[in-house]
């Protein structure tokens, strides 16, 4: 049997269940294989905000313009880790493109993160970008709220209209095997499912040597 080492970076705007589904893959065994026991696989994610000492601050995507320097020093540290262990599984909720749709709005300066992509697609890594349409964002908004901690961010959900017409723009430009799912049917088992499936048609489930 092939080692199952799959690499999928989930992208997208808020609300479109990103962190539901990367939990979903790292348990389904079409991606990790049959389990009889839990284990923890990498999960990580570009949004931690890992730059100050404060809920909710700055980090990889949102760092502001004298945090530059230490925002690609994380992102070179994340892929020289994904080199040096290539033959594991690794599922990224949010990175790169939500760093340049961000610091595009907020800043109007674009990063080019193409030596980061030449660099991950030698690996397997595959890219998802999940959406969902303007109208569905409300239902969305009003599941969210039952649990969220920072319920103000959801506010204007213009924003994150708007935010996802960028990042289709931004996916549209990667060199990574890239799969857009609309996931306003609010189906995650259903985006689970067609996500495993693409990536083992793909052959995003193996390494190549």
């Amino acid at each position: 049997m092939s080692k199952l080492v799959p690499k999928i970076i989930l992208e997208g705007t808020r609300l479109t269940f990103k962190t539901d589904i990367a939990f979903a893959l790292n348990e389904h065994p079409h991606i990790v294989g049959p389990r009889k026991y839990r284990y923890h696989s990498p999960l990580i994610s570009a949004e931690w905000c890992a730059f100050t000492n404060f809920p909710w601050g700055r980090g990889m995507i949102n760092f502001e313009p004298q945090e530059e320097a230490l925002a690609m020093e994380t992102y070179a540290a994340w892929l020289k880790l994904f080199e040096l262990q290539k033959y594991y599984s690794w599922i990224v909720d949010r990175f790169h493109l939500s760093t340049r749709a961000y610091q595009l709005k907020t800043y109007n300066k674009d990063y080019d993160f193409r030596w980061l992509e030449e660099r991950l697609a030698p690996l397997g890594f595959h890219l998802v970008l999940l959406t969902r349409s303007p109208e569905s964002f409300e239902a969305a908004r009003a599941e969210r709220l039952k649990v969220s901690g920072n319920p103000s961010q959801y506010d204007d959900l213009q924003i994150f209209i708007e935010e996802q017409a960028l990042m289709k723009r931004l996916a549209a430009e990667s060199i990574l095997p890239r799969l857009e799912l609309d996931v306003s049917d609010n189906d995650i088992p259903r985006a689970v499912e067609r996500v495993a499936d693409w990536m083992e048609s793909t052959g995003g489930l193996w390494m190549k040597e």
